[in-house]
Order: structure tokens, then C-alpha cells, then sequence
């Protein structure tokens, strides 16, 4: 997991505070504040990788904290996410829709927030890899670190480019994307869809991502999300077809 990126978490509601810490503790290191200025100075001091903040707080409150953040150069690129109500994201914070992140809206189940905030710490734990890896073009990593669907997730969400060769037991599978999505997969005789959905439950083995590898083939037929929700369907079925027959037996 990419317990390699430091959250900070800011709401001056002390519940909703612990219990997101909880959540986002489990893939990330994660401190915590109540107020937007001690959120500041605290970014300025020791830069987090992420600022996950509520919209509704006294003082400084989590717009005027991104307007601080992205007016200094040493904090602009601070990926941050804003928690606020349906209403404020629609009316008030529609301004800042290509400043942020990602939004999540209040009142929030705990396990989709938490599954929102893991897709934007794994796209920033990739492109922190790939950073630290200078002057190549080629990053590689565990499976046991982060697993087909997140790696395929943050692909997608960084808009990358790139060559992905996925190996495991001496099975390979090898995915192109353009722009995030998938244009050609192999894997063995299989092509295209199917190629991507025989390794979707793989969470052994490595990867690795050439960034100046492409090809122009066609093969899919699905968006890179299309093919993940899919792929999740289709093990459910098989999970399902398992249950039964051992019900059977």
C-alpha cells in the first residue's frame, strides 16, 4: 500500500476528524488539524502530499485555505480535496472545480469517502514514484504495493501514456494506454477486453510502466473505467458460481 504519502486532514469537528484518520490511516501516514491557518503554516513548514479539508470552518475555512495554498509557490501544487455539502459544491465552490482534486459531499458513507481519497493517494503515490526515479522512462514496483485495479485507476486518472507489463508466476500481460485509457492489451492468446480482465484479481507479482512506450492497436472496446467495472462483475459472477457449487457439493 502507498503508505509512503502523508495525508493532512483538517475539520474542526473532532468525530468526523477521528474517524476519517482511522479510514485513511490504513494507506497512508496521516496528521491531523482543526483550523485552516495551523493547516497552512503546518503545509508551509513540512509539505504534506495531499490536503484533505472541510469547506465549513471557522476563521479560515476550506476555500480561502486552497486560495492561501495555491497563491504560494512552495504549496501550489498541493493536491488538496474539499469536503463540503452538495449544496456549497454545486453553488459556492463550483469556482474552484479545476483548482481541487476531487470533491467529496456531506454527509458521506465512511468506506466511500475513504475509496475516493485511496484513488487520489495511489495517482500521487505513482507519480511520487516515478519522480523518484530520475532520468528513466521505466518504473517498477510490487503488486503487494498497489494491485492491478489501483495501478489501472491511477493510470487512468493521471492521464499517463505509457507501456504496462503486469507479471506473475511466469504469466504476463502487457497494456497500452493513451491518455489514461486502454487502446491494446495482450496476455497470452487473449487480446483487448478479455486480456485485462484475466488479471484484474492478480494482487502477487510485479509491474512495470514504460513511460515512452505506446502502441497505436486497438484492441479495447471499453473506457479504462468501463473495463475495471466490468471486470468487477464478471468476478462477482465467477465468486457467485464458486459459492454455489461448493453449496451444491
Amino acid at each position: 500500500m502507498p503508505s509512503n504519502i502523508k495525508v493532512l486532514l483538517v475539520d474542526d469537528n473532532p468525530m468526523v476528524l477521528e474517524m476519517l484518520r482511522q479510514a485513511v490511516a490504513q494507506f497512508s501516514s496521516v496528521s491531523t488539524l482543526t483550523d485552516g491557518a495551523d493547516a497552512l503554516l503546518k503545509a508551509i513548514d513540512d509539505r504534506p502530499d495531499l490536503i484533505i479539508a472541510d469547506y465549513t470552518m471557522d476563521a479560515m475555512d476550506g476555500r480561502q485555505l486552497v486560495q492561501k495554498l495555491k497563491s504560494r509557490s512552495a504549496t501550489a501544487h498541493i493536491p488538496v480535496i474539499l469536503m463540503a455539502s452538495k449544496t456549497d459544491i454545486t453553488e459556492k465552490l463550483k469556482v474552484l472545480q479545476d483548482t481541487v482534486e476531487d470533491f467529496i459531499e456531506k454527509p458521506f458513507f465512511l468506506k466511500e469517502a475513504a475509496a475516493r481519497i485511496k484513488k487520489v493517494v495511489d495517482k500521487i503515490s505513482l507519480e511520487k514514484m516515478a519522480r523518484e526515479a530520475p532520468g528513466e522512462s521505466v518504473l517498477r514496483g510490487s503488486l503487494a504495493q498497489m494491485n492491478v485495479m489501483d495501478l489501472l485507476q491511477s493510470l487512468d486518472m493521471g492521464h499517463k501514456t505509457c507501456a504496462l507489463t503486469l507479471s506473475n508466476n511466469g504469466d504476463r500481460c502487457q497494456m497500452f494506454f493513451s491518455d489514461g485509457q486502454i487502446n491494446h492489451a495482450t496476455y497470452g492468446d487473449l487480446k483487448g477486453d478479455d486480456a485485462v480482465y484475466k488479471v484484474l484479481s492478480w494482487t502477487g507479482g510485479s509491474f512495470e510502466i514504460n513511460f515512452s512506450g505506446s502502441s497505436s492497436e486497438q484492441t479495447v472496446t471499453r473506457s479504462t473505467q468501463g473495463l475495471l467495472l466490468e471486470g468487477l462483475r464478471l468476478l462477482d459472477e465467477s465468486n457467485r458460481d464458486q459459492e454455489e457449487n461448493v453449496l451444491e457439493a
